[in-house]
Formats: C-alpha cells, sequence, structure tokens
C-alpha cells in the first residue's frame, strides 16, 4: 500500500513538473529567432510525432551541396561570426565602384551612422557587399568588413540607370548571397546604399516577423499584405527553413514568363508575395511604417522620430547623392539642438527637388 502511494505521489510530482516546465520552455522558444520551427518542436514534445511542412532545395545535408554552397561563397560563413550581433543578426549592403567612389552613397551611408543617435557601433555588424573589384578595394579602405561578389554583367561598375541590364544583374545577385546567409543560420538586415541612417531601426522591427519591408507608401496597417507594396530597398528576414525556402522561391520567380520581359527583385517580390504570406511557407509578413523609414516618396517632417531616409523615387546617382547631402546637412543642424530647442524647432528636410526632377525627366 505505501509502495502504491508512493508511486502515485511521484507521478503527480512529475506531471506537476511537467506542466510547470513547458510553459517555461515556451516562452523561451518564443523569445527565440526561430519562432516558426521551435514550436514544432515544443509540438512534437508535447503530443507527440507532427507533420512538418515538405520544403525543397534548402538546408541540405548532402555533403557535396554543402561543398558547393561553400565553394560559391568562399569565406562568408567566416566572416559572418565576426559581424554578426550576439543574435546572429548582420546589416547587409552592396555597392559597385560608381556608388563606393569618394564622395558618393558609400560615403554618405557610412557617415550617417557616425551623425546618427547612439548607432556608430552598428557599422561593426554591417557587412558591405562589393559587386566589382574597384568597390572591393574602395571597401578595404574606409570599413572593416566587405566581401567580393563579383557580379558579370558588362558596366556594372558604372551608376547604372534604374532597369537597365546590369541594374538588374545587380539587384538579383544580392539574393542569391543573401540566401546563403540565411542558411548558415543568421537573420539579416539589408539596406540600401541610397540611405542614410539616424537613428536605431531594430526597435521598430517585430519579434514575431519572418520578413519586415519598408514600403514607399505605408496605408497605416502593417499586416496589410495586399495594399501595402514592397520597397526591397530595406528589409529583414529571420532564419529559419520557411524563409530560406522563401528566398530561393523568390529567386526562383525571376524565370516565370511575363508581357514586360525582365523585372527586378521588388516587382517579382510584389506578385509573389501572397503565396509566401497565405500558401505553404506562412510566413509572417509586415511592413514598416513610414514615419519612421522615410524616404522621397512620402516626405515626412517627423525629424524626431525617423530612423532611415530613403532616396527612392529617384532616378540617377547625382540627384540620389545631391538630395541626401541635403537630409544629412538638415539632420545635423536638427541633432545640433539643445532637447528644448528641439521641442520648438522649425527645422525641416528640405524638398528633395533632384530626385522629383529625375522622376519627371524618367
Amino acid at each position: 500500500m505505501g509502495s502504491l502511494q508512493d508511486g502515485t505521489r511521484v507521478s503527480h510530482s512529475v506531471s506537476f513538473l511537467i506542466g510547470a516546465f513547458l510553459p517555461t520552455l515556451l516562452l523561451f522558444f518564443l523569445a527565440s529567432d526561430r519562432v516558426g520551427e521551435q514550436l514544432s518542436s515544443i509540438a512534437s514534445f508535447a503530443n507527440g510525432p507532427v507533420h512538418h511542412l515538405t520544403i525543397h532545395g534548402n538546408l541540405s545535408t548532402d555533403g557535396s551541396a554543402a561543398e558547393k554552397e561553400k565553394e560559391s561563397f568562399p569565406g562568408l560563413a567566416e566572416l559572418l561570426s565576426k559581424v554578426a550581433m550576439d543574435d546572429r543578426t548582420v546589416i547587409l549592403t552592396s555597392v559597385n565602384e560608381a556608388w563606393s567612389a569618394p564622395g558618393s552613397l558609400l560615403d554618405l551611408f557610412r557617415g550617417s551612422f557616425l551623425d546618427g543617435e547612439g548607432i556608430a557601433h552598428l557599422l561593426n555588424n554591417t557587412l558591405i557587399v562589393a559587386a566589382d573589384p574597384g568597390a572591393m578595394a574602395r571597401c578595404e579602405a574606409v570599413h572593416p568588413h566587405c566581401y567580393l561578389l563579383e557580379v558579370t554583367a558588362a558596366n556594372v561598375s558604372s551608376a547604372n540607370h534604374f532597369m537597365s541590364k546590369s541594374y538588374l544583374e545587380l539587384v538579383w545577385a544580392k539574393l542569391s548571397l543573401q540566401e546563403r546567409v540565411l542558411q548558415l543560420g543568421y537573420n539579416y538586415l539589408y539596406t540600401d546604399v541610397d540611405i542614410v541612417w539616424f537613428r536605431n531601426p531594430f526597435r521598430h522591427i517585430s519579434l514575431y516577423a519572418d520578413m519586415a519591408l519598408s514600403t514607399d507608401f505605408f496605408n497605416g496597417h502593417a499586416d496589410d499584405t495586399v495594399k501595402n507594396a514592397p520597397n526591397t530597398g530595406f528589409y529583414y528576414v529571420k532564419s529559419t527553413n520557411r524563409t530560406v525556402e522563401m528566398l530561393r522561391r523568390w529567386r526562383a520567380a525571376k524565370t516565370r514568363p511575363r508581357r514586360g520581359g525582365p523585372t527586378n527583385d521588388q516587382w517579382t517580390f510584389n506578385e509573389i508575395k501572397a503565396e509566401f504570406v497565405d500558401g505553404e511557407l506562412q510566413i509572417r509578413l509586415v511592413f514598416l511604417d513610414t514615419v519612421f523609414f522615410d524616404g522621397f516618396c512620402r516626405f515626412h517632417s517627423q525629424m524626431d522620430k525617423v530612423c532611415t531616409m530613403h532616396a527612392n523615387c529617384c532616378v540617377g546617382l547625382k540627384a540620389k547623392v545631391h538630395d541626401l547631402r541635403n537630409v544629412v546637412a538638415d539632420w545635423k543642424n536638427y541633432s545640433s539642438l539643445t532637447p528644448l530647442e528641439k521641442m520648438g524647432s522649425e527645422v525641416k528636410w528640405r524638398y528633395p527637388a533632384e530626385c522629383n526632377k529625375s522622376m519627371h525627366c524618367w
């Protein structure tokens, strides 16, 4: 009889401990980077086997495939380990020789971190991807973390005109490297180099988003994937099996037949975003508020809130550099004020006149 009672007490104790342990485990996984996959693990632990999404072409266990990927991006894994934040997040941007020339976009981009509010340290977590040897040489002269992903298209080093052949080669090439970054288990925030930074953007990116994208015209609803159109000049992606597959499918969609001929990564993503959100991948996609992630398409005057400013709705390197220089100068005027002066300040962004003119000429 004593043995039976002892056994009952043990059974109750075990049940109690498991009941107390599972919520703690759930909270731990919810706070981690791989939310979707961790929840599947919890379900399996609590309820037995579960059915997993069948994903093709992602984290291969085949040795030859892994070696092939490694050969395609030599030295990338070692470099990412040096650049990444503690939570395995890296900031990525890409440049060619024209964009990285002295006084051009790369200098404005890097300088904005130094002039921003407590974000200079984020340069240590930024990997600049060079599309040609000239850009690589310039990057290595000014920045500690550079990677050469040579694009073989003609005129790739020049100030490529929007939607030109070399422009399209550049924007699609970045996705191959980004897919590999995810495969290696790193989250990334990609930013075009024609974006200047003023405050830490990670404070406004949802922990539970698989992907968070900027948009030219935000409709006020972050989860409205129908009416918000993406701008793939600035987006965050969390490393999971599902997002690796998303990048693979995004890249594959480049070859889909379309009436207008070849298109860029942004327009392609807009065409297929519903497949990612509503299809088997169930990607948690959110859009970023233009109050914090501002741009020339929809100009806000809230300098007390802005994190980044994008030279979007602008065609041509010369116009972008001109108007972004004005933005940086306006920010310096604003940031030099005392907190009390900022409250009553009439300092505003200058209108991006050259970029506006470029859109009429395009």
